[in-house]
């Protein structure tokens, strides 16, 4: 028995034989995942769905706003901002992977999901991710530059090396995952099928696997690598900043702190939670800890972005009256 398909494009990612229903004489292979840290609707789940459907509403409302102002006003139309705005892009996608999901499980008495949908979920996430940790180091490498190198800024930081950064830190991101959810959905799963978490993530569903999983040891390495490595370049990024911004006349001091500000707690807050989140290696925390992380991470992180650089940022508020100015005139005009 095949599971019933769910769509032409699944195809493209994991062949029809990778998610067949398999049997042996002790082992039925598992099929779908269920979600067990969501509490029934009867035992609080609608306490939790009503705030992180607001959360949810605003992360959207949010980044959108910052990507249709950045995109409208001609004052933003700078590498800075133009790296923010595809940083909210990407954040309303990567909210997008797992928050509805979550949503649903809360109020609904079903909180499985498919075997495919679950790798779907694991690669667009985690896919999302790492393109933002790269977004995040050419925002490091262009305010390093503008403050470094203010004269030959304009001649570097062109539109078109704008354009090839994220560019690249698409494909980095779409193409590192790809290689582990092509290996994992190769794997059987049987017995149980309890997730103990609140999305679909590596370790969880790599220790439902009833085979040998050794090789994720080197998959781990391999991500810790990764994130190491964005993290250098933007700590030495911003270590070369302070310091020529500490030479600085104090009247260009200010100014200077300012531009970087957003970026920087913007950049702590993501790889901070990364770090928590997946440089643990043999570490292990209780669920509780292990769901707060998660949380942290898939929730609050996203939820922050856009407080900070929407109501932190001068040019931004400046930039969303400006737009909301245009549509109340725009709207008196009509009548």
């Amino acid at each position: 028995m095949t599971i019933p398909v769910l769509g032409d494009s699944l195809h493209l990612f994991f062949p029809l034989q990778m998610i067949q229903v398999m049997t042996s004489e002790n082992q039925t292979m598992v099929t779908e995942f269920l979600f067990s840290m969501f509490p029934q609707l009867q035992e609080g789940g609608l306490l939790f769905f009503i705030p992180l459907l607001l959360i949810y509403a605003f992360i959207l409302t949010g980044n959108l706003m910052i990507f249709i102002v950045v995109q409208l006003d001609v004052a933003l139309h700078t590498p800075m901002y133009f790296f923010i705005s595809v940083l909210s892009f990407l954040e309303i996608w990567y909210t997008t992977t797992t928050i509805p999901k979550m949503l649903s499980s809360l109020i609904s008495e079903k909180k499985t999901i498919s075997l495919a949908g679950c790798l779907l979920q694991m690669y667009f996430f985690h896919s999302l991710g790492i393109t933002e940790g790269c977004v995040l180091t050419a925002m490091a490498i262009d305010r390093y530059i503008a403050i470094c190198y203010p004269l030959r800024y304009p001649t570097i930081m062109t539109p078109k090396l704008c354009i090839q950064l994220t560019t690249g830190s698409c494909l980095c991101g779409f193409l590192l995952v790809l290689p582990e959810i092509a290996w994992i959905a190769t794997l059987p799963f049987c017995s149980s099928n309890q997730i103990h978490q609140i999305f679909c993530d590596f370790t969880p569903v790599l220790s439902l696997a009833c085979t040998d999983t050794s090789l994720v040891v080197i998959v781990d390495a391999i991500h810790a690598v990764e994130i190491l490595a964005s993290f250098l370049v933007i700590a030495l990024s911003y270590l070369r900043i302070i310091t020529v911004i500490l030479r600085m006349p104090s009247a260009g001091r200010r100014k200077a702190f300012s531009t970087c500000a957003a970026h920087l707690a913007v950049f702590l807050l993501f790889f901070g939670s990364v770090a928590i989140m997946y440089l643990r290696f043999s570490a292990t925390y209780s669920v509780f800890w292990d769901t707060t992380i998660a949380v942290t991470f898939v929730v609050l992180a996203p939820f922050l972005n856009p407080i900070i650089y929407s109501l932190r940022n001068k040019d931004m508020k400046d930039a969303i009256g400006r737009l909301l100015q245009q549509q109340k005139r725009s709207g008196g005009a009509r009548r």
